[in-house]
């Protein structure tokens, strides 16, 4: 019988493809789209061909922008973290880099999935689902796209008194205090008696990507600004006007709470010592942002 809580630790220790501070979600996605997968009651081993089109669009939505995805690395590597088994692997021809060759595996209908113990201890433990999901989101994703996440990957946690750790709340404090408690794009300020409500302290740097709990890698948002923001419909240029995504649209709100910020300057925090950090920008432009930028109406903006 499998260990519970070895099993956790598993999953909490998937080894992730790092190079500088590019952001790798490829084997958390497919860890959670295959648990989606396995709460409705679906088969345990997977087809590739499934995973290569689900698996693209979850990489698309919710992983940095890339000209390519590639769901065969995850799927044939993530064997290695002792969660997951391919079949036919004799089968398989490899690249020199030891990766699997995608039309084999479309080819000779190559399946994967979880093995029969985790599979099994995952179908009969709603608690030990809700504490993997969470940790998989708390680890990789900033928690203001989580509800997101788990609608795209099917998964519906039951209510069992578990649930993702806190911030700490100094965090928050400082930012909110450092933008004078307004979001600092719109300048939304609403407050229930002396509480400001939905606004919130936003990393530039994610968090889960080693972004620091500090002024200069922190903005306060309102909570739509805040989704708009980690799911990269804007982010800022290089003297922190604020840039719209081209992939960007829509007809109610979308003038109203995206083009009408269009080239503005994001608003300066009250001491300039707390003004954003180039570096943590370009973090965000490069992997959060997605698409280009729009144009300026009175001047071209370079892409980045």
């Amino acid at each position: 019988m499998t260990d519970k809580s070895n099993l956790k630790t598993d999953f909490q220790n998937i080894t992730l493809w790092k190079r500088g501070g590019e952001r790798a979600p490829h084997k958390p996605l497919l860890a959670l789209y295959a648990i989606g997968r396995l709460r409705r009651n679906n088969d345990r081993l997977i087809p590739y061909a499934e995973i290569d089109q689900k698996l693209a669009e979850l990489l698309k939505d919710f992983g940095p922008y890339r000209k390519t995805y590639n769901p065969q690395y995850p799927f044939w590597r993530l064997q290695k973290d002792g969660i997951w088994e391919v079949d036919k692997t004799e089968s398989v021809s490899l690249t020199s880099s030891g990766d699997p060759k995608k039309p084999d595996l479309i080819r000779l209908d190559v399946h994967g999935g979880f093995p029969k113990e985790v599979f099994n201890a995952l179908r009969s433990d709603d608690n030990l689902v809700n504490e993997v999901v969470a940790q998989i989101l708390e680890d990789n994703f900033p928690s203001s796209i989580h509800e997101d996440i788990l609608q795209a990957t099917g998964i519906d946690l039951v209510s069992t008194g578990t649930g993702l750790k806190k911030r700490d709340p100094e965090f928050r404090d400082r930012i909110l205090r450092a933008y004078e408690y307004r979001c600092a794009v719109c300048g939304f300020d609403v407050r229930l008696d002396h509480f400001p409500i939905a606004l919130e302290a936003a990393h530039i740097k994610w968090h889960t990507a080693g972004g620091p709990d500090t002024e200069i890698n922190g903005l306060a948002l309102c909570t739509l600004h805040h989704k708009l923001f980690d799911r990269g419909a804007f982010t800022f240029a290089d003297n922190l006007k604020i840039m719209v995504s081209d992939r960007a649209h829509g007809t109610r709100g979308f003038d109203e709470w995206l083009m009408k910020f269009h080239g503005r300057s994001v608003k300066a925090p009250q001491r300039k010592i707390y003004t954003p950090d180039n570096s943590f920008v370009k973090w965000h432009v490069k992997e959060v942002f997605r698409g280009e930028y729009r144009e300026l109406q009175k001047a071209i903006t370079a892409t980045r």
